[in-house]
């Protein structure tokens, strides 16, 4: 049994990634007084079709921090070029002194096989930290952790090279709403970019409230998605009667990499599971 609050850390690629895949958990763990904080490693400057560079980065910075204040967590965004995001030494050294920072007892990034070369450099910089992150002369200048933390990754549906299987899934239905508030404050890709590059733009709606309702509409469908892809592990932790109901889910796959999650400590780390 852990004697303090949890210290969780979630690496995501860009400015809206954490809020998509652990939004929902990030409002159990703080509703129970845990720390959580959202790391972007990019500032997202060129993910839109008609506005990029400073201004974009600047914009999705102030995103990500409105929707980190719906949550009552940390929300850092680092200033490095969307799509020029680098596993080497520099960023894994950054990473560690992050988790340090943090002194991270749990972490959470995207898995190194994913179709975007950020969220694939994100899981190869976090799995390469997991370890070195209690080596004390590895950026000596910020005080090892003594213990490595339990890393997991963010759900995805890639089969190849391995398939995604999840360790835990969340109940989030009772938070829905609020992570439908968190995605609703990332304008410049709900409403923007992401249904242009979707060729749907001429879909969404003028009016806030409208917007809204529409966004609601897709998430719901993405997250039931999510919820059906672990009803298996929902029902393992939920019971059959709560767990086939769960319409709204977040899944975390325990790493191999960093300290493993023995099963008699699953609760220590996910305290609002049954």
């Amino acid at each position: 049994m852990l004697e303090k609050p949890l210290n969780v850390l979630c690496f995501g690629a860009h400015p809206d990634d954490c809020d998509f895949r652990f939004g929902g958990a990030a409002m159990k763990y703080r509703a129970l007084g845990h720390r959580v904080k959202f790391v972007s490693m990019t500032n997202g400057d060129t993910g839109h079709f008609s506005m990029g560079g400073g201004p974009l980065a600047r914009r999705r910075c102030a995103e990500a921090k409105a929707s980190g204040a719906i949550a009552d967590i940390v929300y850092d965004v680092l200033d490095i070029h969307n799509g020029e995001l680098e596993a080497d030494v520099a960023t894994r050294k950054l990473t560690i002194e992050i988790m340090r920072e943090w002194k991270a007892d749990l972490v959470l990034c995207h898995r190194a096989n994913d179709y975007h070369p950020d969220h694939r450099a994100v899981g190869t910089v976090v799995q390469d930290a997991a370890y070195t992150v209690t080596v004390p002369n590895v950026a000596a200048l910020t005080p090892a952790l003594e213990r490595a933390p339990v890393v997991g990754y963010f759900f995805d549906s890639f089969k190849l090279p391995t398939p995604y299987v999840p360790t835990i899934a969340i109940d989030t239905d009772d938070v829905f709403e609020r992570k439908v508030d968190m995605a609703h404050c990332h304008v410049s890709q709900v409403y923007e970019w992401l249904p242009y590059n979707g060729g749907r733009l001429d879909q969404v709606p003028e009016s806030d409230a409208e917007r809204r309702a529409w966004l609601r509409k897709q998430l719901e469908a993405r997250f039931r998605h999510t919820a059906d892809a672990a009803r298996e592990t929902l029902v393992r932790l939920y019971g059959e009667e709560h767990g086939s109901k769960v319409m709204s889910a977040e899944t975390v796959m325990v790493s191999q990499y960093g300290r493993g999650l023995p099963a008699d400590q699953t609760k220590d780390y996910f305290p609002f599971l049954p």
